[in-house]
């Protein structure tokens, strides 16, 4: 067996023991600040990466750095309270190995999220972006020998984020009274926050937001078929022209994250899904409250 599929179906494995022959529909990617949708999983089986066999562990400000199994809106979810990122010195095989762990474990959907600068000059702090596309200037974790057990050598990128996906998050928006913004993301490696000229080149090339992860899960994700929905919270604005005495600080990204996953908890709604349809509407719900 390949030793990089050996290690997915180890992990898989290990995790799959612990959740009593339950397989989840959706997996779930929280960023920076935003692990706070954690809390509103019922009966939640918690497992420190340090715990699974072959994961990394995050380093990352605002990442917990546990994997959670339970119920959200009435289904068996599994989420990443927190991500592995390239700048944090791990391959792109490791940055990506959870999204192939919970393909194995039966995810149908997988919906991800992020902290994100505003590029886009109407975008405010704690504003609620939908990815829509994305320019990826990462390196891209499907280099190296194909692993066929999960997709094509060449897989289309056409639609990285699933329309039917983001049609249904803009009708419960409109339904809760939340505002989304659309639009590109833009990943770059960090961990040195962009300068003002980037930021230009960024609006320039038709970025809306910019960070340093999301892409890489997204391509594993749509290389393993699994329909992908995105969402980035506007945690600092990104112009080309800041004052003397303006700089970026990680901590304010994590405080401003928080303080929007705040605001939308009090704006979700609790709602026992009827169908696999509200369990998608459902997760969207509750990704969006706790992005906000």
């Amino acid at each position: 067996m390949d030793p990089r599929v050996e290690k997915i179906m180890t992990a898989a494995e290990f995790i799959a023991a612990k959740l009593d022959g339950r397989k989840p529909v959706v997996g779930i990617v929280l960023g920076s600040g935003l692990g706070k949708l954690a809390d509103k999983i019922e009966n939640p089986t918690v497992i420190p990466y340090k715990e699974i066999p072959g994961f990394p562990v995050s380093t990352a400000v605002g990442h917990k750095g546990n994997f959670i199994a339970g119920e959200l809106g009435g289904k068996f979810v599994v989420a990443m309270q927190g991500r592995f990122h390239y700048y944090e010195g791990y391959p792109m095989e490791l940055v990506t190995l959870p999204i192939r762990v919970m393909k194995v474990l039966g995810i149908q959907y997988l919906f991800v999220s992020n902290a994100a600068g505003g590029v886009n000059y109407d975008f405010k702090v704690g504003d609620l972006m939908v990815i829509t596309d994305h320019i990826n200037h990462l390196p891209n974790p499907l280099v190296g020998p194909n692993m066929a057990e999960f997709g094509p050598r060449f897989p289309d990128m056409t639609r990285p984020y699933d329309l039917k996906l983001i049609a249904l998050a803009k009708e419960k928006a409109a339904e809760l009274g939340i505002e989304l913004h659309q639009g590109v993301y833009f990943a770059g490696t960090g961990p040195s926050y962009e300068t003002p000229a980037e930021y230009k080149y960024f609006r320039l090339i038709g970025a809306d937001a910019v960070g340093m992860s999301t892409i890489p899960e997204v391509i594993v994700a749509r290389h393993s078929d699994i329909p992908v929905f995105g969402m980035s919270v506007i945690t600092n604005e990104a112009h080309d022209d800041y004052a003397e005495d303006y700089f970026n600080d990680g901590d304010d990204v994590v405080v401003a994250a928080n303080a929007a996953a705040d605001k939308m908890t009090l704006l979700s709604t609790e709602q026992a899904p009827t169908s696999l349809r509200d369990t998608q509407t459902d997760t969207i719900r509750a990704i969006s409250s706790a992005s906000l």
